[in-house]
């Protein structure tokens, strides 16, 4: 049977059955467990040396998206903002006195939930806070917003501190699937924060864009993908839209008959990725797009390109630092999240104590395997141990097959028109992965 074929993928859809992780890490989230982790987290953090980066999390935003299914909540309540910054603020001291002096943040990423909820003197004070306590010579400082709460006041804020990256979550421009995800912001309204953020040097500004949505077609999908284009969007993640509402309550308000089927959402990807590399977009893995003079497609092309829980990076520093109620931090020994709950959170900060509550400790097998995925993911290639590469040979083989993979020695190599299998063919190498479908579709 010849398999369909849309722009250079061919659909081979026995091959994405399997709902797969997204491997923003190995082991992945799925595998954390509740346990005692705060010594875990205390030694990895007075262990730290050289130069690390920071995240922190804002689990607030002006509005409730219904697609989303990250740890926010509504900045209608001026009490519960202030106390969890005052949380935070707590978190960055206890945090700080444990870091060797060697220990310099690099990089700072804040996240959502939408930063841009705070109102920016508040966000000033937690950049003070991170100069005070940490070594922060010249970082590089990026941020995530809401496009339809950046205020002139927040564009002031932005320059001051001097924040070059931003991304802005976008979706579509189409109104009708708009109101379908309760996410209404009009053209001109994102095109103005592109032109703020600019305007307050802001060098590389990323659009969220997202497939598979309700009422979403090619032609919807084509005109987004182009006011993109033309808003100057200098990285672009095109993700596919993940319907789980048994485990995020908020997407029940989605009808659910108004989504494309599988091989729509697939033919949606390929068409995106083959028009946004003919707009001259690097691709960057299956789903980021970057253009040729930033950083994160300098990244790709030199074969430094990495992952960590923010998705795909140009940072090359092992430890990431999660600050925040549910951040999680990632330390070559264990992976730790903090206390999900905003007021567990606050309670265990306002006691002087560390807030890691969930995690997993990684092995030599877990690294190595981990190594294999990142580089696939990355890379497009990866050195495989023999006894490794004769565990997976049955499953690799239906990708062998179809000529997605192929052998270079003992580097495994994905061929061109792999790009939608690839976490599929990463999976191989998880041995936590037994079938269950809890993850999102693979397209």
């Amino acid at each position: 049977m010849v398999p369909d074929r849309f722009a250079a993928w061919s659909y081979y859809p026995e091959l994405l059955a399997q709902p797969v992780p997204r491997y923003t890490s190995y082991p992945t989230a799925a595998e954390f467990g509740d346990g005692a982790f705060e010594r875990h987290q205390h030694d990895a953090l007075a262990a730290v040396r050289g130069d690390v980066s920071l995240y922190l999390h804002i689990p607030f935003c002006q509005e409730i998206c219904w697609y989303c299914g990250c740890n926010t909540a509504a900045a209608n309540r001026t009490a519960r903002l202030a106390a969890y910054l005052d949380a935070l603020h707590a978190e960055i001291v206890a945090v700080s006195r444990l870091l060797h002096p060697s220990t310099r943040i690099a990089r700072i990423a804040f996240g959502g939930g939408s930063p841009n909820a705070l109102a920016p003197h508040d966000f000033v004070r937690l950049i003070d806070a991170l100069q005070v306590n940490f070594r922060v010579p010249w970082p590089v400082i990026s941020i995530e917003l809401d496009p339809r709460a950046i205020t002139p006041g927040w564009l002031t804020a932005i320059r001051g501190i001097g924040i070059v990256r931003a991304s802005l979550g976008v979706q579509t421009f189409d109104p009708r699937v708009q109101a379908a995800i309760g996410r209404v912001q009009p053209a001109d309204a994102i095109a103005r924060a592109v032109d703020g953020l600019r305007a307050s040097g802001v060098e590389s500004i990323n659009f969220d864009l997202m497939y598979g949505l309700p009422w979403q077609d090619d032609a919807v999908l084509d005109a987004t993908l182009d006011q993109t284009v033309a808003l100057g969007a200098d990285r672009i993640a095109l993700f596919g839209y993940a319907h789980v509402p048994h485990l995020i309550a908020r997407q029940r308000r989605i009808d659910a008959g108004t989504l494309p089927d599988q091989r729509e959402r697939f033919a949606m990807a390929a068409r995106g990725h083959a028009r946004l590399v003919t707009a001259g977009y690097q691709p960057v893995g299956f789903d980021h797009f970057a253009r040729p003079a930033d950083a994160l497609a300098k990244a790709a092309a030199a074969g430094t390109l990495r992952r960590n829980f923010q998705g795909y990076t140009d940072d090359p520093a092992p430890v990431l630092i999660g600050l925040g109620a549910s951040s999680i931090s990632q330390f070559d020994s264990a992976f730790i999240q903090n206390e999900k709950n905003a007021g567990r959170y606050r309670m265990l900060t306002a006691a002087g104590k560390l807030a890691g509550r969930r995690g997993v400790l990684r092995h030599a097998d877990d690294r190595r395997r981990g190594a294999v995925i990142e580089a696939l993911l990355c890379q497009g290639r990866a050195p495989v141990d023999a006894d490794l590469a004769r565990a997976t040979a049955p499953r690799l083989e239906a990708f062998a097959a179809r000529g997605l993979i192929a052998w270079d020695g003992d580097h495994l190599v994905l061929q061109p028109g792999s790009e939608p299998y690839a976490r599929s063919i990463a999976a191989v190498f998880d041995a936590y992965r037994s079938g269950e479908a809890r993850f999102s579709s693979a397209v």
